[in-house]
């Protein structure tokens, strides 16, 4: 009898678990962003996690920890009880960090359980209006020409437009240009829209403002088909180079070893959120591509092909984080 009893109560146990963990959330959950108040990462997740909090029993609050890139931020979700109640909101760079840092206290992939993808920002090449090339093969020529004599502009070494840059550069036929590294798009604009450093590849979000005021001119937005954001600028893909994309993109992660059925339940949450017309058109205002059904499955099949996109032009160019 003892032991009938107690194999019914271990045939019970997996279930107690699943309910207990589908009881999410229990407490006021923490979205931490790793990067700073205001920003382009920052205000996305704020959308997001409002509109969580009114779907939710608990608010969704978000925990801005910066430092040392994503590195610290990211630090504390990965040491954080495995239980949903503590989030991040990351980006591209989750998934370049292993390849830039000699050491860190955390593995980008084992350490974390994805729970969806948020959407994706495209990623735009523009040049100033002086720069005698109108369009993608007349940059690639350009640059062919002066092999070495061109700048570019970035946010900041190992950054999203600088790897972007680098892989059209490698890919276009392994041209030589200068890399210029600022401390944020914004800070590079001046010397932008001044032409001391004619060209640029940044994110829509902060390009189409100035290609739309006439600036700045576009070269090519990196999409598979061309954006409903900017249906006048035509692809890379179909400028001659074939499966060129680059994007930003958002995702929420979990620390590894959070219970499958907590990250079903907050994966439920995103994609409802994301399923509110408000913040899809918020999110689209932003420039992003809003991915409204991702799963945690997919997710991490979208992180993983990303890591294996950009991991070679890092180390094949040697690029190191500041």
């Amino acid at each position: 009898m003892r032991r009938r009893h107690a194999l019914a109560l271990g045939g019970l146990l997996p279930f107690a678990s699943q309910a207990h963990a589908a009881e999410w959330p229990t407490q006021p959950v923490r979205l931490v962003v790793p990067f700073a108040a205001g920003g382009p990462t920052d205000i996305p997740a704020r959308v997001v996690a409002e509109e969580m909090s009114k779907a939710l029993p608990q608010r969704v609050v978000i925990e801005n920890r910066t430092g040392s890139g994503i590195i610290i931020g990211t630090d504390v979700v990965a040491k954080a009880a495995k239980d949903g109640q503590t989030l991040l909101y990351t980006t591209i760079g989750h998934a370049v960090v292993k390849a830039l840092f000699d050491r860190m206290p955390f593995d980008p992939v084992r350490d974390f359980a994805p729970v969806a993808l948020v959407g994706q920002i495209p990623m735009v090449m523009m040049v100033n209006p002086r720069f005698p090339a109108r369009d993608l093969q007349g940059v690639i020529a350009h640059l062919r020409a002066n092999p070495g004599r061109v700048d570019y502009a970035s946010s900041g070494n190992g950054g999203a437009l600088h790897l972007a840059t680098e892989m059209f550069l490698s890919q276009a036929g392994n041209l030589e240009a200068n890399h210029v590294a600022f401390r944020g798009s914004a800070q590079a604009m001046p010397d932008v829209l001044a032409g001391r450093v004619p060209l640029m590849v940044d994110v829509a979000a902060s390009a189409l403002p100035y290609i739309q005021r006439g600036e700045m001119r576009a070269i090519a937005i990196a999409t598979r088909e061309r954006s409903a954001i900017a249906p006048d600028i035509p692809t890379f893909i179909e400028q001659g180079m074939p499966g060129f994309e680059a994007y930003t993109w958002h995702m929420v992660m979990a620390p590894a070893g959070t219970p499958p059925a907590t990250l079903r339940a907050v994966n439920a949450a995103v994609n409802r959120a994301l399923g509110v017309a408000a913040v899809r058109n918020r999110l689209t205002e932003l420039a992003m591509q809003v991915v409204p059904d991702s799963t945690p499955e997919s997710a991490s099949a979208f992180l993983a092909a990303e890591i294996a996109k950009w991991e070679p032009v890092i180390r094949q160019k040697g690029i190191r984080a500041d």
